[in-house]
């Protein structure tokens, strides 16, 4: 939040969203992500690790736009004196909200991760790729990434005011989106060298066409999550290092918009996801339109 004081040195006016945009925005977000969950359940042809990665990706976009739906809920009550901004429970209501967000954040980068590392082992191992990455080994991975983003959620929140928690947080966010980068430029760099190693097998052509359609999918999913929450990690930056700056206090003022942002990122995901696979496209058909 920005204070009074920096808000009194900064000629810039703090930029609202209404209320009805962020109930709109957050509410389509929540029901195109579960359309995706329910797909993937219905479909037994995308019960594969690739959907349970996206699964999980969407999982993390709904509770980014459930916590933004909350938070404003929570300013309402507070506006209309239902709740204090210091009590006890809004304390606890409030670190609750924040670890959700923390949650979805974590939960987003490291499926991100995991999709990325799936795409690798698919285009670099792809005679291999059933024996590395299992069903069964996807989901120990997704328990472990919960786990972990669970617990780092829950440990960042309660110690939020703290600089050694805000510093290690906002780190791992470049670090993980440099380390995905660093996977693709690998990838792309030897996708052509490996096709070229693998043209004389049968059906090698269309297969690669389509892990590397699957790269491409995994590089707009990057470019759309850092231009969604990269405003938002640099707002957490400015609030804790110079919340008294005028610059700093300028461009929080935007905070809202930086907030719609990442439930844009909920509804943008899904598109893509509908957009690029034939086989969610089919089941979303089904779904939709009674076969005849």
């Amino acid at each position: 939040n920005i204070s009074d004081f920096s808000l009194n040195i900064t000629d810039c006016t703090q930029v609202v969203v209404p209320e009805e945009v962020f109930f709109t925005v957050a509410a389509a977000g929540i029901l195109e992500n579960l359309l995706i969950l329910i797909a993937v359940v219905r479909n037994k042809n995308l019960h594969l690790p690739m959907y349970f990665f996206i699964c999980s990706l969407a999982i993390s976009d709904m509770l980014g736009s459930l916590y933004k739906t909350l938070e404003n809920i929570f300013i309402i009550l507070c506006k209309m004196g239902y709740l204090t901004r210091h009590g006890d429970f809004e304390k606890k209501l409030d670190d609750a909200m924040d670890s959700m967000f923390i949650l979805s954040l974590l939960g987003s980068i490291f499926s991100l991760l995991a999709i990325a590392a799936d795409r690798y082992i698919t285009i670099f191992y792809a005679l291999r790729y059933h024996n590395i990455m299992t069903l069964r080994r996807a989901l120990v991975i997704l328990a472990i990434i919960w786990v972990f983003c669970a617990g780092s959620s829950i440990a960042i929140a309660l110690f939020s005011y703290e600089a050694a928690t805000v510093i290690p947080f906002t780190i791992l966010f470049p670090l993980m989106m440099f380390f995905i980068l660093c996977l693709y430029v690998h990838m792309f760099l030897l996708a052509r060298s490996h096709a070229k190693k693998i043209a004389s097998l049968p059906s090698s052509t269309v297969h690669h066409r389509t892990n590397m359609k699957g790269a491409i999918t995994l590089t707009i999913f990057l470019g759309v999550f850092l231009c969604c929450w990269a405003p938002f990690v640099l707002h957490i930056l400015l609030a804790r290092f110079c919340p008294h700056n005028p610059y700093c206090a300028c461009y929080m003022s935007i905070f809202h918009v930086n907030g719609t942002l990442i439930m844009c990122n909920a509804i943008i995901n899904p598109m893509i996801f509908a957009f690029r696979s034939p086989e969610l496209r089919s089941t979303f058909k089904k779904m939709f339109y009674c076969p005849r």
